[in-house]
This record gives structure tokens, C-alpha cells and sequence, in this order.
């Protein structure tokens, strides 16, 4: 039997609400949930900023060093304790964080430190520093390279052309000498001070300078600065600065040293070096060490070499 459209019953509300037809390729859209000029839903939005303020209480919570009240925790989050309350709880729940019973402080648990692991794992120094140096370069024009410390000594492992580029018999696989270089002397301040001494003294019997240097005054030196800068000393016209990026556990992980033919005006070394020091502390900082904020740099320690040669 033929049925009346007109009777079937449909509320008010739907009876007004006409649906458009949509156009080809066009994407229904739900009127519960409410969108944004951005495509993003509020629901979506209001998600993403929980899991930010999450993280974010989470590294509040790893910056305070130990364990900590609440307090402390909204404090140096700078949300209210309540809302820092709501959230700990939450990261506890998941293992990130944990409250002694007894104290009521507030720390990392053991899922926070397996993620810290994991990504510390997965941290490659020389990726980190090929995207800063390469930058470096580009910015300053001065020609820069990586050394680390190997069984001959300071060895070159990366290098970053400048505009214009430096001309130099220096490349991938030279080793810097220890007391003449601005690279070395870097290893030499901030490297493990037995095996550096040790170094310097048969550096010094196979140069057999007239003039004698004073090992500890060179160290002091390039202490108080941060890095080194020599001038002519290894190679004629050839200036150089250098300077360390520091791992996890403070050790000295490379030195980066920027070079300069006369073709570039001295009045613009300072401003270099100043860029040199804040690309160090960018990998630095990226491979989870710690930079100082003031004084001297740390004392620092890199393996002594396996095998020592004698250099002519």
C-alpha cells in the first residue's frame, strides 16, 4: 500500500534542518563537533594541548634534579598545583613518575628513565653536528671541521667547506698537533689531564721549540675562554679558533674548530667565535649534555689513546 510521506512522523527540528547536497569530492561533516579554521576539531585540540601540558610537568619534574614536593613541580611548571596535581597523577598511572608514600616528593619512575635510555640510544653525535656546522658555515663563511680523539691524537673526521673555502693540506684523517693547534689545545684543556700531559711531553721532545711553554698556562688559557684561537701557528696566514661540545656524562665528545685565510677581516673573528661557542652548545645541549652557564668550562675527560706514536 502506498504510504504518504506527509505521515511519517519526523521531530520539528529535523523537519527545518535541510540537507544540502554535497559537491563532488567534498567531506560530510559532523554537526556535533564543532571545527576550526585550522581543520582541527576543539576535541582534537584540547587533546593535543594534554599531552603538551603533560610532557611539559614531566620536564618540569626532570629539571628539578630529585625528588620534589608539589609545590616545586607547579612551580617550575608555572601552572597551579591543582592542575599539576591532576596531571602527576596521570603520569604515575603511566609509570613516567612516582611519590614516595612516606615523603609525599615527587620523582621519575622507571618508565621515565627507559625512555630517557631509549633515546639516548638512538643519539648520533655527528648527525647533530653535520645540520649545526654545516649552518655554521653557511652563516660565517669560515671553513669548519670535527675532530675527536683517536690513536695518533686529535683526528679530523668531518670537514665543512667555507665560502670562500680554505686551500690547506688539512683534511679528513689529519691529525692536529696537540700544542701548536687550536684544536689540540682544546683536547689538551678539557681532556683527561694524565694522558694529556703525557701527550704534551713527547709533543715537546719531538718539536724541540727554543722557547719553553708553559704546559699549565696554555691550560689555564683555554680554561678561562672556553676554547682556543691561534694565529699563523700551525700554518702560515692561517687563523683558527676551536672549541668543545661536551656528552652526556661531560665528557669532551669533539672540538670544533673554525678557520680563516686572510681573505676574511679580523674584525669579524670575534663575532665568529661567538657563533662557533653557541654551535657547540646547540649539539652539545642536542646530544643531552650540559653546557655551563658561567666560569670556566668543566674539566672533561676523553679516552686516552690505545696506542701512542711518536710525531716528527
Amino acid at each position: 500500500m502506498a504510504t504518504d510521506m506527509d505521515d511519517i512522523s519526523i521531530p520539528k527540528r529535523s523537519r527545518k534542518r535541510r540537507i544540502k547536497p554535497l559537491d563532488p569530492g567534498q567531506t560530510p561533516q559532523s554537526p556535533s563537533v564543532p571545527t576550526r579554521a585550522n581543520g582541527r576539531s576543539d576535541a582534537q585540540r584540547r587533546g593535543i594541548q594534554s599531552v603538551e601540558t603533560g610532557l611539559h610537568l614531566l620536564a618540569a619534574l626532570a629539571a628539578c634534579g630529585g625528588p620534589v614536593p608539589l609545590s616545586a613541580v607547579a612551580q617550575r611548571a608555572g601552572v597551579s598545583p591543582s592542575q599539576a596535581h591532576r596531571y602527576l597523577s596521570s603520569l604515575m598511572a603511566a609509570g613516567m613518575a612516582k611519590q614516595d608514600p612516606g615523603s609525599g616528593l615527587y620523582d621519575l619512575d622507571a618508565g621515565a628513565i627507559r625512555l630517557g635510555l631509549a633515546a639516548l640510544a638512538r643519539l648520533d653525535v655527528f648527525a647533530r653536528a653535520d645540520a649545526t656546522f654545516l649552518e655554521f658555515a653557511r652563516a660565517t663563511g669560515r671553513t669548519c671541521l670535527l675532530a675527536v680523539w683517536g690513536d695518533a691524537g686529535a683526528t679530523v673526521v668531518r670537514w665543512y667547506p667555507g665560502t670562500p673555502p680554505v686551500i690547506t693540506s688539512l683534511a679528513i684523517g689529519s691529525v692536529m698537533p696537540l700544542l701548536r693547534s687550536a684544536t689540540g689545545r682544546v683536547f689538551f684543556a678539557f681532556g683527561d689531564r694524565e694522558a694529556m700531559d703525557a701527550e704534551a711531553r713527547r709533543a715537546l721532545e719531538a718539536d724541540r721549540a727554543d722557547a719553553p711553554i708553559d704546559l699549565e698556562a696554555i691550560r689555564r688559557e683555554v680554561r678561562a675562554a672556553g676554547g682556543a684561537q691561534v694565529d699563523n701557528t700551525l700554518i702560515p696566514g692561517l687563523r683558527a679558533a676551536a672549541a668543545p661540545v661536551f656528552d652526556l656524562q661531560g665528557r669532551l665528545a669533539v672540538v670544533a674548530t673554525a678557520m680563516a685565510t686572510p681573505a676574511f677581516d679580523p674584525k669579524g673573528d670575534a663575532r665568529a667565535v661567538a657563533a662557533l661557542h653557541a654551535a657547540c652548545r646547540e649539539v652539545t645541549e642536542a646530544i643531552g649534555g650540559r653546557w655551563p652557564t658561567s666560569g670556566a668550562l668543566p674539566e672533561t675527560v676523553v679516552g686516552a689513546p690505545r696506542t701512542r706514536r711518536r710525531r716528527s
